[in-house]
This record gives structure tokens, sequence and C-alpha cells, in this order.
């Protein structure tokens, strides 16, 4: 019988409370961040949905340029020192667009390079975190460490969509972008503070980054249950780009009720991955990448919904049940990549998987604007949904996806 109590016994341990902190925090600021900067770029005079799209191009862009470089450098440097890299990056990214934001001096092209700072740290932080989890918590509890990260990160999120949309009416979107930098400079400090040992892994063999990469991509393309789901992850994150970064807020300005709304609907969300990660922490399911693909199907529903016009609090319950679906996903995802890849190797995996997963989500972003002019705003939600529905469904011909199977739990 699986024991709880051991797996919250991480909790006592200090370098897991210090990496559960940072992590905390920084979803915390980021929580802040998009909307802020949807409705501070909206709310520009002269803004429309195509502003949105190009400042948030600019932070997608160079994150998914750099991310391949921030698998090779977390494999080769002490991943607490690139952790502390990325988060002290975004924060002065959010610095800048917060004091550009206040000063009312928002010219276009320094929004752009402002928030491409923050996909560049980004960039450098995320695959860093998914190699130094398997460093901080021993092998037997993966899972319980996931699900813990993710319960914080998840709270964070309730707290921040709540938070955020209050201060963006009572105050606007610069203020809460300056406490977006002020969250992720605190959580840079707490992984200064993490001193990992095992974070100085000594290599035998320098090779160079061209090698490295080859490498990665050896351990990546020789999983088809990662590749596929990681390609059917490429159409899934380019509808929803487009539906939460602009689509949704603009159908909120439209015809919901402006910042207040579109923060309900996120918070439903956030609430949704709380649930979703308490789940994750029973779930030992025997195919966990099977199960993890077909809980993506149900999370068109706040698209459809949206596109149905279909009243606020039902649009907030779809954003809830794509929250439960999205968290379980994730836990199911992280535990078996951690188990499967060789950790020398995990942050440039990992890396490959961010990269394919977000590459098209750019391309979302681009032609949400475009596509709600032409098929009017709840007409491109629509096609988010079916977007959804059909990459989870073409995934699920794979047998790699179908048929990987967990290690069976060691008896305690």
């Amino acid at each position: 019988m699986h024991s709880y109590l051991h797996d919250l016994g991480l909790l006592r341990d200090r370098k897991f409370a210090l990496l559960l902190s940072a992590r905390t925090i920084s979803v915390l600021g980021s929580a802040f961040a998009p909307v802020a900067l949807a409705f501070g770029v909206l709310g520009l005079p002269g803004a429309d949905a195509t502003t949105l799209s190009v400042v948030l191009t600019a932070q997608s862009l160079p994150m998914i340029a750099f991310m391949l470089v921030g698998g090779v450098i977390a494999d080769r440097l002490p991943r607490q020192r690139v952790m502390m890299a990325g988060e002290l990056l975004m924060a002065l990214g959010y610095f800048a667009l917060a004091a550009m934001m206040l000063s009312g001096w928002t010219p276009l092209t320094a929004m752009g390079v402002a928030a491409a700072a923050t996909g560049v740290g980004t960039a450098i932080m995320f695959p860093a975190l998914s190699g130094i989890i398997p460093e901080v918590v021993p092998a037997d509890r993966l899972q319980a460490g996931n699900v813990l990260l993710g319960l914080g990160a998840n709270a964070s999120r309730v707290a921040g969509v709540v938070l955020s949309g209050g201060t963006v009416m009572l105050f606007g979107g610069g203020w809460a972008l300056l406490v977006s930098g002020a969250m992720f400079a605190l959580a840079g400090v707490l992984i200064a503070m993490l001193r990992l040992t095992s974070a100085e892994r000594a290599r035998a063999e320098r090779h160079s980054v061209l090698a490295d990469l080859r490498d990665g991509w050896r351990e990546f393309s020789s999983r088809q249950w990662l590749w596929v789901v990681v390609a059917q992850f490429s159409v899934l994150v380019m509808a929803l780009q487009a539906g939460h970064g602009v689509l949704g807020p603009l159908l909120a300005k439209e015809s919901l009720g402006g910042p207040a709304a579109w923060s309900a609907f996120l918070a439903g969300e956030a609430v949704g991955t709380i649930a979703g990660v308490l789940v994750s922490l029973r779930l030992r399911p025997s195919r966990p990448i099977l199960l993890g693909t077909l809980i993506c199907l149900p999370t068109a529903l706040p698209y459809l919904l949206l596109g149905l016009d279909a009243p606020l609090w039902a649009t907030v319950a779809g954003a809830f049940v794509l929250g439960v679906c999205f968290d379980v996903f994730g836990v199911l995802w992280q535990t078996t990549m951690q188990r499967e890849v060789p950790p020398e190797s995990l942050s440039r995996v990992s890396s490959y998987d961010m990269l394919g997963s977000l590459m098209f989500g750019p391309i979302g972003l681009m032609l949400a604007g475009p596509a709600a002019k032409v098929f009017g705003t709840e007409g491109a939600l629509l096609g988010c949904a079916a977007l959804v529905v059909l990459s989870t469904l073409a995934a699920l011909l794979a047998p790699g996806v179908r048929n990987l199977r967990a290690p069976e739990p060691v008896s305690r």
C-alpha cells in the first residue's frame, strides 16, 4: 500500500522546501503577467488584438529559439545556477515592461524587446527545472515531488489570477507587472540558497554544442510516446496560445465583462489545477501516457463554450475542467520523463519537449487577431476547440502512446 505520509515527508527536506518555495513564488509572479500584459496592452491608445499579438509573439519566439540552448546549458552547468539566471532575466524583463507602462512611454519595439527578455529567461529556466527535480527528490518519490511542486504552483496561479485582476482594475497593468518582476527576483534568491552539491556534475568528456544536441535528439526521437505527444501538443498549444493569449481576453472585453470576467475564467482554470494535482497524488495508472493523452480531450470544452457565447459561469466551469485535465497530464508526463530518460540527458530532452510543444504557439498568436476579424471571435474560438480534439485523437493512434507501462510500485 502506498504511503502518502512518506511522500509528504518531502516537505521536511530543506532542499526540496527551498525548491518548492522558489517555484511557488515564481509561478505567483507569472500568474500576474498574462492579465496585466493583456489588458495593459489592450488599454493603450490605438491598440487592438493585433497589437497584443505582436507583443506576445515577441515573447514567444525568443523562448522557442533559445530552448535547445537552454537544455544544453542545463546539462553542462549546475542546474541551480542556470535556474537562477533564468529567474533573474525574467525579473529584468518584467521590471522593464512595468517601467514603460507606469511612465507612459510604450513604443511597440521597446515592449517587444522587454517581452523577448522574459521569453529568453523562460527558455533558460525551464529545462534546468525539469532536470533539477531528480537531483532533489529520491527516485521512489518522483511523482510525489512533482505533485507537491504542482500543488504549490497551482495555488499560486489561483492567488495570482485573482490578485492580478484586482491590481489591474485598481492600479493598472504596470503595477501588476512590477509585482511579477519582484516575485521572479525573490525566486532567484531562493534558488541561490539551494546549494546543490549533486548539481556539480563531473563530465569526463566535453562535446560541442552540436554533438550535445545530437545526443539529446537521439534520446528524444528513440521514444515514440515522447515525440508523438510532443507533436500533439505543438498543435494543442497553438490553439491554447490563440485562445488564452488573444481570443479569450478579446471576447471578455467585447461581451463578458472585461478584466474581471477574464480573471474569473483564469481563476476557474487555476482552481481546477489544484483539484487535478490532488487527484494526481493518488493516481498510479499502469499506462500513464495513454491516460494523460485521453484526458486532453476535455480541454477543448472552454473554447467550445466561449465560441457558443455560453454564460460566464459555464465558461468558468469549462476552464476548471481544463485545469484538472492539464494538471493530471503534467504530473504523469513529468514523472514518466524523469523515469524513462537518463539523468544526464534529461534537460536536453526536456528542451526538445518544450521546443516541439511550443513551436507553433507564435503562429497561434499571430493568426488569432486576423482570424477574429475574418471569422469573428466566437468562430475562431470554435476552431481552437476543433484543433485540440483532432490533435489528441491523432496521438492516440500511436502504439507507443497506448502501450507504455509504468514500473511496478515497490512494496514498503
